[in-house]
């Protein structure tokens, strides 16, 4: 695989052109008007200019503080305010007002509450199947502590997709996500499965990972029954975050989506700049997508440095 020497500047392949948009300012302001809180800007998302373009946004519901470390996360730390339990409503007129066929829902993680916060979870799905019918939802959702009460309140409450991101790999978690476990989000993912839903989940890279651990953490994943699958490039969102081990170049991003494809993922998004939520719209409606697009998947040896 291709690497690229770590400097202050990054690879040519990033740079991006960002036109702000009448589209993306409605967006703000709904935001700002209905006092919601965005993982697209409180994560430091670069691609948010780009989906406030095109009408679509992660709504973040319980708060803007999380109660972990994650050593990756620019999501402010904290004790968190009392759940506004106001927010689901807030959340599904300002998606109605957009007139969404597709939200991402998602949290910060709240350790301080009994359910990790699952109750809001099913009251935004329930609030968002009411005042838009015909809209699909995906949550991005934390472990739940590995609660299976609070993961069923989730799932009882019938999203289209449920999403849960790994992350990195195994032996990286006490340095990148300390407060996770990888085995509970993967048997979070596998009991959603069982049940009978959609489940996606993305994983970082350059955080100091090998190509063969990366390959390993798939091959759970399709154990664990997991279809949707996203692969994008750790950047370094503030000072205090872990800094980038290396840049991985968008070939390398295609040989793991082949090779994703190739395990039998049904959906994997693959690029530099591509986040849990990027383009979500346009692969949680369809089925076999990215076979639909004349992709041969191919095995990467496992060999390759």
């Amino acid at each position: 695989m291709r690497s690229h020497p770590i400097t202050r500047r990054l690879p040519t392949w990033f740079r991006m052109r960002i036109v702000p948009g009448e589209r993306s300012t409605d967006v703000r302001n709904l935001i700002r008007h209905h006092k919601l809180h965005t993982v697209c800007r409180s994560a430091a998302c670069p691609n948010r200019t780009e989906c406030w373009n095109s009408g679509t946004a992660a709504f973040m519901i319980l708060g803007n503080a999380c109660t972990r470390g994650c050593g990756f996360c620019n999501v402010p730390k904290g004790t968190p305010a009392e759940p506004d339990r106001d927010e689901p409503n807030r959340v599904a007129d300002a998606i109605a007002a957009l007139k969404l066929d597709y939200v991402v829902v998602t949290s910060v993680t709240r350790d301080d509450l009994v359910d990790g916060g699952a109750s809001l979870f099913a009251a935004s799905i329930q609030a968002i199947r009411s005042k838009s019918p015909g809209c699909r939802i995906e949550v991005l959702i934390p472990d739940f502590q590995g609660s299976e009460p609070a993961l069923r309140v989730v799932l009882d409450a019938k999203p289209d997709v449920l999403n849960h991101n790994i992350e990195t790999v195994p032996s990286l978690y006490q340095r990148v996500r300390p407060q996770a476990d990888y085995q509970r989000s993967l048997a979070l993912l596998a009991s959603a499965g069982k049940s009978g839903f959609v489940t996606k989940t993305g994983i970082m890279l350059g955080l100091g990972e090998g190509l063969d651990e990366v390959l390993d953490v798939m091959h759970d994943l399709r154990e664990a029954g997991c279809s949707m699958l996203t692969l994008g490039q750790y950047l370094q969102p503030g000072k205090n975050n872990l800094r980038v081990e290396k840049f991985y170049h968008p070939d390398d991003f295609s040989m793991l989506r082949e090779h994703a494809l190739s395990l039998g993922f049904r959906h994997v998004v693959a690029g530099p700049l591509v986040r849990s939520s990027y383009h979500a719209a346009s692969y949680g409606a369809g089925e076999n997508q990215a076979n639909r697009q004349g992709i041969s998947p191919r095995t990467i040896p496992r060999n390759i440095a």
